[in-house]
């Protein structure tokens, strides 16, 4: 025990000290994937947790990044002015974002822990995906708000929080917050933030966070749009690969990352009247997999109690079940993990999505395989959620004899299954089926250069 111990916090003793001076990110040379400065792969595994700078103290707020951290995860979406009464009621430490409501007169104490969680992700080697504010401040909805931006003071905040963060590596701006804009007002908005940002800030990425079911192009086509975001939502009858598929048909091209899917521990559309299922890790892993595989440059976990940092006591929102200190070890972030160490093993900025490759019936239901293959032909990855038996195009690879192995999205573990040639069409079936038996299929030249991770 003491051994694991030590290993852990030697392990995060080299995070911190190789954290501090994040990389700066940009758009790949393809204009799909998104990539460090000096041009390499950036994976994006990200977490939502909307609520941490409003709810959380400091020693929260490590314990939740260092969880993070340990799992893998690359950036951490959160939100200034946030969602759940973000301007009326304070922080841990009673301090509120604004004075006055207004966008133009920021609490320096309240910034004060901004600033807290922004260096501390940095020492961790993780980027904040920052929202400026949530959307119920300039498209009520059904939120609280209260409505505080105009287009001039819009962009005075911008500029505000743009010359406080410039200097910052591991920032990534995120407007939006749940919202798309519906008036020319609303329009003017975003667009007046991100001239603020803009005029001081052009080291950093820019992004849009839409409503459920919308994707950031929906609405805008911009330059500063430098990527894509999608928000799939909590709901199981969304297909999420179909959001990467049309996102690429937007010209000009731009990387596309799932923004929030369906939540861990969340019940399905729990928005509708009626009973409804819970979710679990069987439906992060298929959202994930699902938007990867169909060529995302990234994809956003989400847990319901963790969002919003819920605690026994507090009133739940949607019907939270667990507190957020325990829900940090549900299966589905670990899992994440996983997704990540298995398309870090390949070369996945050049996967191709390719519904060719699969030759038996595959009807685009909650059990539909999805692969992709390495431009080079070298590889194939698919993945099917229900464990259907998967018949392969293998001819459609490049080189003669072909290696095939099980890899378990479950556990990070992996099974050879044997040897093949590339004129076969062989039927690779799973050792088990149903919701939850989902299977990741690999197979690769033989003499590819590729060590298969879980063996």
């Amino acid at each position: 025990m003491k051994t694991i111990i030590a290993c852990t916090l030697f392990i995060l003793a080299c995070t911190a000290t190789t954290g501090q001076n994040l990389p700066l990110l940009k758009v790949s040379d393809d204009r799909r994937y998104i990539t460090t400065a000096d041009g390499q792969p950036f994976f994006w595994l990200g977490g939502t947790a909307w609520e941490l700078i409003h709810r959380l103290t400091k020693e929260e707020i490590d314990l939740y990044l260092q969880d993070r951290a340990r799992k893998g995860f690359t950036v951490i979406q959160t939100v200034i002015l946030a969602e759940l009464d973000g301007l009326n009621t304070p922080n841990a430490y009673g301090h509120k974002p604004l004075i006055n409501n207004d966008p133009a007169r920021i609490n320096e104490k309240y910034f004060e822990l901004v600033d807290y969680v922004i260096k501390k992700a940095g020492t961790l080697g993780m980027y904040i995906g920052l929202l400026p504010t949530w959307g119920d401040k300039f498209n009520l909805k059904w939120g609280k708000g209260p409505v505080i931006f105009t287009p001039e003071n819009a962009e005075v905040y911008g500029g505000i929080l743009a010359k406080r963060y410039v200097k910052n590596n591991n920032i990534i701006w995120i407007l939006g917050g749940d919202r798309m804009p519906e008036t020319e007002e609303q329009y003017a908005i975003i667009r007046s933030m991100v001239k603020g940002i803009k005029k001081l800030d052009t080291r950093h990425l820019v992004t849009y966070h839409p409503l459920g079911g919308k994707k950031a192009t929906d609405a805008f086509h911009e330059d500063w749009l430098d990527f894509d975001m999608f928000q799939s939502g909590h709901d199981r009858s969304q297909k999420e690969y179909n959001f990467v598929l049309e996102s690429k048909k937007t010209s000009p091209a731009r990387p596309v990352i799932e923004a929030e899917a369906r939540y861990e521990n969340s019940l399905d559309r729990f928005w509708e009247p009626g009973e409804h299922e819970w979710m679990d890790d069987s439906d992060v892993r298929l959202t994930a997999y699902w938007t990867m595989l169909a060529g995302a440059a990234g994809y956003t976990y989400g847990c319901h109690d963790i969002w919003q940092m819920y605690t026994t006591g507090r009133e739940p929102v949607a019907s939270a079940r667990t507190d957020w200190k325990e829900a940090l070890h549900l299966p589905g972030s670990q899992q994440m993990l996983y997704l990540k160490k298995l398309l870090l093993a390949f070369p996945w900025q050049k996967l191709v999505y390719d519904p060719t490759l699969i030759l038996n019936k595959n009807l685009q239901d909650e059990q539909y395989i999805v692969s992709a293959m390495g431009k080079d032909r070298d590889f194939i990855i698919a993945y099917t959620p229900w464990g259907r038996p998967v018949q392969l195009n293998l001819p459609a690879m490049k080189y003669a004899q072909i290696e095939a192995f099980w890899y378990n999205p479950r556990s990070g573990k992996s099974v050879r299954i044997g040897n093949y040639n590339s004129n076969e069409t062989p039927v690779f079936t799973p050792w088990a089926k149903g919701r939850g038996s989902d299977f990741v299929l690999i197979v690769k030249d033989k003499k590819a250069n590729i060590r298969i991770p879980g063996l």
